[in-house]
């Protein structure tokens, strides 16, 4: 008899576990595709307020591309302004440091009230091995999980580099868990003629990205849901 009722017991507990799992994972996949669905609608209620900003860099033609960009950005939408850039990247913040130090120079203001700028750690150097970037990934995942955490931003303009892999893939689990609402603007580099970048591909593949720019019309003809710009350079 003990058996029995042992049995029925165990028997019932597996059945609670089971739905309650399957009840998690249903949550967790609307969750998904409701992020999914609405994230090009994520600044509608917020036209007209500041939007705190993510800005990630990196080297080379990817931070003078960026940059060319937040010269024609609109500040006081855009604001306070986060810079970050890999840390073995020793240029990248001196030019942002440069440009915000111009603006705060135009309008009376200390570049600490608009903008900081912070590093991390660059996921997999130039000539890696993919097995030791296992490591340096993770590294740079718990990395990027503390800077989210931090900064919060309500935008993130990225453009290239792989950096940001990291981060905008912590900006969509936010998303999905609800702790933060972060829309995520990619411009595709205008190097970029007939297929995306490894880091534009895997936005726009698993929908990571609420608004993906390319530069050239072709692009935008093999990802239709990529947008259009022009040449912005």
């Amino acid at each position: 008899m003990d058996k029995s009722n042992g049995c029925r017991f165990s028997s019932v507990t597996s059945i609670a576990v089971f739905s309650s799992a399957i009840f998690v994972v249903t949550l967790i996949l609307v969750r998904l595709l409701y992020v999914m669905y609405c994230s090009s609608r994520s600044l509608s209620k917020r036209v007209l307020k500041p939007a705190s900003t993510l800005i990630i860099l990196g080297s080379g033609g990817h931070t003078a591309e960026m940059l060319n960009l937040l010269a024609v950005l609109q500040k006081d939408r855009f604001k306070p302004r986060f810079y970050i850039a890999a840390a073995t990247d020793n240029m990248s913040l001196q030019k942002a440091q440069l440009l915000e130090n111009s603006l705060a120079a135009e309008n009376a203001a200390r570049v600490t009230d608009t903008a900081q700028f912070m590093k991390i750690y660059r996921s997999r150097e130039v000539g890696q091995s993919y097995i030791t970037s296992i490591w340096t990934t993770l590294i740079a995942m718990v990395h990027a999980l503390w800077l989210m955490i931090k900064i919060r931003p309500e935008v993130i303009l990225c453009n290239g580099p792989g950096t940001c892999i990291p981060l905008c893939s912590i900006a969509f689990i936010f998303k999905i868990l609800g702790i933060r609402w972060s829309s995520i603007f990619y411009v595709e580099s205008i190097a970029r003629v007939r297929k995306l970048s490894l880091s534009g591909l895997l936005l726009y593949k698993l929908r990571m990205v609420d608004q993906l720019f390319v530069q050239w019309p072709q692009l935008q003809r093999q990802y239709p849901r990529a947008t259009y710009v022009g040449r912005l350079m």
